[in-house]
């Protein structure tokens, strides 16, 4: 039911904006009582920042799912501005925060999401890193928070400027600039076969 709820105000929310949403138009979509939301949440606000809070590190786990596909550094950092500039949960985080300027009971929620953010995005990108012989050219937990910070800068300017996602991900590609460096050999795509498990290089055809 918890999740349920969190899921139905998320939409609302999102479509309609927090004044415009009532306690009872979430319980009615989502097949339960008022009194269920106030159990769980206390008020509209605090079920607002929750599911901001949860929209956005759901965002930036698949951010990183769809980055570790990747194949070079300069296409990582694409497909993480990518994903996190064209969801909407980031808009919506940032609508989380400015709220708990006069709500500060609800601030520690906010606070820990983006230290969670913050790790968990370490975490990733420290882990691609060394998985892939990366050289990255900040220290990892400054280019970790850096693109929180740059992100959340950049959607509450884009969204005060009326900038569409793709505007918005232009603006952060340009201030991040290159995050890593591949090594020399990283260009040369090794392929795996079925039924041979030894690799080579891509373009040159294994002579029989």
């Amino acid at each position: 039911m918890r999740s349920r709820l969190l899921d139905t105000a998320s939409r609302l929310f999102k479509e309609q904006g927090l004044a415009a949403v009532s306690i009872a138009a979430i319980a009615a979509a989502a097949d339960a009582f008022p009194s269920q939301i106030t159990y769980y949440f206390r008020t509209k606000e605090a079920l607002f920042v929750e599911a901001a809070c949860r929209d956005v590190l759901y965002v930036a786990r698949a951010a990183e799912q769809h980055a570790g596909k990747q194949l070079s550094p300069s296409d990582y950092t694409r497909a993480l501005v990518d994903s996190v500039m064209g969801a909407d949960a980031v808009g919506f985080f940032v609508e989380a925060m400015t709220l708990t300027r006069r709500r500060q009971d609800l601030a520690p929620l906010v606070e820990r999401t983006v230290e969670r953010l913050h790790a968990e995005g370490l975490r990733a990108y420290a882990a691609e890193m060394a998985a892939r012989g990366w050289q990255s050219r900040l220290d990892p937990e400054i280019s970790a928070r850096r693109f929180w910070t740059i992100a959340i800068g950049v959607t509450l300017e884009g969204q005060a400027m009326g900038r569409s996602p793709d505007d918005l991900a232009a603006v952060m590609l340009r201030l991040l600039g290159p995050q890593a460096n591949a090594p020399a050999d990283a260009t040369r795509l090794r392929l795996v076969t079925a039924g041979n498990s030894a690799p080579r290089e891509s373009g040159k055809e294994k002579q029989p």
